[in-house]
Parts: structure tokens; sequence; C-alpha cells
């Protein structure tokens, strides 16, 4: 039994304690129960003072699990109890069950004398009825009542010293039994602490920590005083990470998500960008690894429909729309629809858009289809999810071939295409033979088409300029510009930034100057047949049909299954609209 005990673990043995000290407690009340019951009531007692060997050596207890001190203690007293209660002969005791008390002299038993009786004068029980006299010889004696009796039975059993009497009580109790020296060892090393061992025990197990940043910040000092890192290798880690300015640039409510290891020492590190992207750092051996966060969102569709009244723009916020939405939207309509002349009061609108749904945020939003009912015109486009284009149900793109403004958004036409044009001061003919757009210096100029850029130069009058030729055999010039940002020979798509707009040149004012040329000629760029759009065909129309088909029912049932905004304005005056 030594040898399984002595293969379990150091924890294991140090939960064998607490079932020992429970014996023990056990024990001990036994003992005090017995000794209540057996007192006689308003009978004071005496303390018993049982004197052991001087030279006797207090002790640990066996730790046998065949037969322990404890139980043979507990079945001792057991027998000590019936022994006060009825005659045991003297043959069935053993010598230690024999207590010596000095102070008693005799006892008598009851209905006997003691001539006639052969009873151990240490175990007589003394018993008397209240109605008989008491011997004049023996009332000077000391008597020893049942408890007292008792008690000195069973402290004369218990001789191996696991009990913890009260000193009060006993005096100089000792141990009589010898311990073997492996036993010792199971206890030989100093003072235990269960709990401490136990979660000794357990795997390091480093928890997430949230740092918020305050006002005056900075990374490196944080760094080294809560992440237990070096300057030099604050540096390191920077240098791992693709985008610094996350750790740098920091703004005071920004956090970020920790972990140390057991020397309180940067173990990995999780910094977001925003709600949707961000890194991961971890410590490698060689140094800091560094991954990328991505978050997929939840796509989520929403339904906004409203009624213009005042500008359109106005109108489409007031449903709900974001402003990034609404520039989308916008973008999208004015490639059919003249806001300012082709709008009026009363038209209304449905724009389903879907977006990603990350902890709350809404992210990544996209038009996804539009339904336009006006008074001047009726539009209804949807997203074709395989080239990211819009066309009517019927496969008809909006997107043309040849954009008709050279720009995003809507400027001023200061001055039209006009051959006849006279002179202000003159009053002789001088054609114009372009279309000026007032608008401020650097405003992005964009191809109206495919093609190549042809020349990049300045001229005295012209100021610096473009000339593209586009694959359907189209040119277009581009006067005035305070910067070109193409060269020549560059190829270019349609929608891609060429120019920036300027006043260079013989100008008035800030403008951009726009030329179409067709067979060599000059022509009105605002009047001027252009090259029809690219429409859906064949297979790709039917796949484009196919997946409309839902979007299309959500705009004509006007539910999404989330989200629905609807907002209606308040009939504007005439002077708002545009």
């Amino acid at each position: 039994m030594l040898r399984i005990l002595h293969s379990l673990p150091r924890t294991h043995k140090l939960l064998l304690l607490p079932v020992a000290t429970m014996v023990t407690v056990l024990g001990a009340q036994k003992i005090v129960t017995s000794f209540q019951d057996v007192q006689r009531e308003n009978q004071p007692l005496d303390t018993v003072l049982v004197p052991l060997d001087p030279d006797t050596q207090p002790g640990l207890p066996s730790l046998s699990f065949d037969r322990s001190p404890v139980a043979d203690a507990i079945e001792m007293a057991s027998l000590a109890l019936d022994a006060t209660r009825e005659h045991v002969p003297l043959s069935s005791l053993t010598a230690s069950e024999v207590v010596d008390i000095d102070f008693v002299t005799s006892a008598s038993a009851a209905g006997e004398s003691a001539e006639n009786r052969v009873v151990p004068l240490t175990l007589a029980r003394a018993e008397r009825h209240i109605d008989e006299p008491v011997d004049d010889g023996l009332a000077d004696e000391p008597m020893l009542d049942d408890g007292a009796l008792h008690m000195a039975v069973v402290i004369g059993t218990i001789s191996s010293g696991m009990l913890d009497h009260d000193e009060a009580l006993v005096a100089d109790a000792t141990s009589y039994e010898e311990v073997p020296e492996e036993e010792l060892i199971l206890f030989g090393e100093g003072p235990v602490f269960l709990e401490e061992e136990i979660a000794a025990s357990e795997p390091y197990v480093p928890e997430w920590e949230t740092y918020t940043v305050e006002q005056g910040d900075t990374f490196a000092v944080m760094a080294q005083n809560r992440l237990g890192l070096g300057y030099s290798e604050v540096l390191s880690l920077l240098d791992e990470l693709p985008d610094k300015n996350v750790l740098t640039r920091w703004r005071a409510g920004n956090s970020f998500e920790y972990q140390l290891d057991e020397d309180g020492k940067l173990l990995t590190l999780r910094v977001m960008r925003n709600a949707r992207n961000g890194f991961f750092i971890e410590r490698g051996e060689d140094g800091f690894e560094v991954a990328t966060i991505e978050r997929a969102g939840e796509a989520t569709q929403r339904l906004f429909a409203g009624t213009v009244s005042g500008s359109f723009a106005r109108s489409a916020q007031a449903t709900g729309l974001s402003s990034s939405e609404v520039s989308q939207l916008s973008r999208l309509l004015e490639k059919k629809l003249d806001f300012r002349r082709d709008t009026r009061r009363g038209d209304r609108f449905q724009v389903l858009v879907e977006s990603d749904i990350v902890d709350g945020q809404s992210l990544d939003s996209r038009v996804l289809a539009v339904q336009y009912e006006g008074a001047r015109m009726d539009l209804t486009v949807v997203r074709n999810g395989a080239d990211n284009n819009f066309y009517t149900p019927e496969g008809e793109s909006l997107d043309p071939a040849f954009n008709r403004y050279p720009f995003a958004g809507s400027y001023r036409l200061s001055s039209s295409f006009n051959p006849r044009r006279k002179h202000p001061v003159t009053g002789r003919i001088s054609p114009h033979r372009g279309t000026d757009f007032a608008m401020p210096i650097g405003t992005p100029i964009q191809a109206p088409a495919d093609g190549q850029v042809e020349k990049v130069g300045n001229h005295p009058v012209a100021g610096r300029y473009v000339v593209v030729r586009h694959d359907n055999g189209y040119r277009t010039r581009y006067l005035h510009l305070s910067r070109p940002l193409v060269n020549r020979g560059d190829r270019v798509s349609m929608g891609e930034r060429i120019a920036l707009s300027g006043n260079t040149g013989r100008s008035t004012g800030p403008h951009l100057h726009y030329e179409v040329i067709v067979n060599n000629n000059q022509v009105d760029a605002m009047k001027v047949d252009l090259p029809e759009n690219q429409s859906l065909s064949g297979d790709a129309l039917l796949a484009f049909q196919r997946d409309a088909e839902p979007l299309l029912a959500v705009l004509q049932s006007g539910e999404t299954g989330t989200v629905v905004a609807r907002a209606q304005q308040p009939e504007a005056s005439d002077d708002d609209e545009g």
C-alpha cells in the first residue's frame, strides 16, 4: 500500500490529509458526546489529569490502512463506556486498557459487598439510590462519578497521540507507535498549502487584456511600460507591420488587445484598423510575426423609398441613405437623368442597398437596384454581378461607349459651342469650337471613352492641353489645364483621370475647354451622336435576367425581410428644385 502511496503525485498525497483530519474530528466528537451522556445532572465535573511517562516523545500518526489508531481508539472507547455500565471480567481486559488512578481508594457495586465481588477497583462503578443511606465509612473518601470514570478509561486507551486534546484536560500527551522512515518522506518538504500546490501544477494560460488609448499616449512608451518591450523590440515590431499608422497615429479612445507571458512580456497583440480589417502580431523565435485580420460581415439588404421634393440629393438623404450611398446613386442616375431639368416634385424612387454588418456597423455599402418613376422619365436598373455594371431589365447598359461629360458631377456650362460667336470687344466673328465648363482649379478630368493619348503640350493661348484618340475614331481635346496626369502614348480607359482643370493660357477664369473632333471637324459635344452603349445578349443576358429577378421582386413588393426605410418630403416651392 505504501508503494502505491509513494507512486502518487504529491498533490494526490496532500488530498489524503483532509480524510485523516475528518476521522480525527469524528473520533473526538464521539468521545465528547459520550462524556456528556453520562454526566450527572447539576453535578460539577472534576478535571482529570493523567500523567504519562516524561520520556515519551510525540510522533506522527501511522498511515497504515489496515487498522488506524483512531479506529482502535473509538472501539476501545465504546468498550470502556460499556464497562462503566455493566460488569466486565478482568480476563477480557488487556494491560494497555487499565488506567491506574491514584486518588480512587475504594468503590462498591450495588447489591453486593466488596468482599463478595471480584471487580477491578479502577473499573468499579459506584451505584447509589437516592433512598439508600450513605456509608459513613466512605463519606470522606473521594468518589469517581460515571463521567469521570468513563473519561479516565477513554484517555487511557488513547496512546497514539493523534487526537488534539485541550491542555487543561490532558497533559503530556504522547504516542508510542513507531512511524516508518518512508512515511515521513511524504511530509519532509516543509509546510504545504493545498491551493498553491494545485495552482502550481496547472499550466500557465495567458489572458486577453484591453488597453484604451488616452490623450498623449505613444506606442513606444506604452509598449515599454505595459508590454515589457525594449526600444529595439518596439522598432522591430513596427518594421514588421504593413501599416505602421495603426500603432503610431493613435486617437484617444482607440483600443487594442494583448496577451503577456509569465514574465510579463508581450506574447500576442491584436489591433484593428476598422471594424473589418486589422493585424494579429505574435512573438516567434526569431522576432514578431504579423498576420492580417479580415472579418467577414453579414450581408444585409435594405430598401429605401422616397419622394423628390427640392433637390434630389436632399430627398435621397431624407430616406436614411448615407452620404456615400447618395453619391453612388447620383453618379448612377446622372447617366440618364439630368437632375436640374428632368426631376420634378412628386417623382418617386426606390433604392435597394446591400452592405456588410460587422459589430453593428454598416460597411461597404453598394447599390443593387434602383427604380425611378418621374413625370419626364421612368427608369429601372439592376447591377450585374458578372461585370459590376448596371443594366435595364432588358439588358441595356447605362454605361455608354462614350460619356457625354469628361468629368464626374455637375458644373455650370459657361460658354457653349458656337461657330458664329462674335467677339465682345471687336464685334467680329470669333468662332467658339468647344464647350466651356466653369469649375475650380484642380478638378479631375476623366477620359470619356477608351483610347490612347496622342499629344500632351503647352500653348501660349490654349495653355496646358491633352489630346486623346479614342478607339471609335473620335478625338477629344482638353485646354487650359493646370496639370496633365498622362504622357504621350499612354493607354487610358473610360473614367480614368487624365488631367486637372486650371486657368492656364489665354483665359478669363478657371474653366475647362472641351472639344470633340469627328472626322477632323470640331462638333458640338453636347449634341453629337455618341457611340451606342454595350448591351447584353445571348447567355450573358439570360444569366443577368435570372439573377435580377429576385431584386426586381423586392422593388415591386417593397419588402426585403430586413430594414425598410421610407420617407416622403413635404412639398417645397419651385425655387428649391435642382
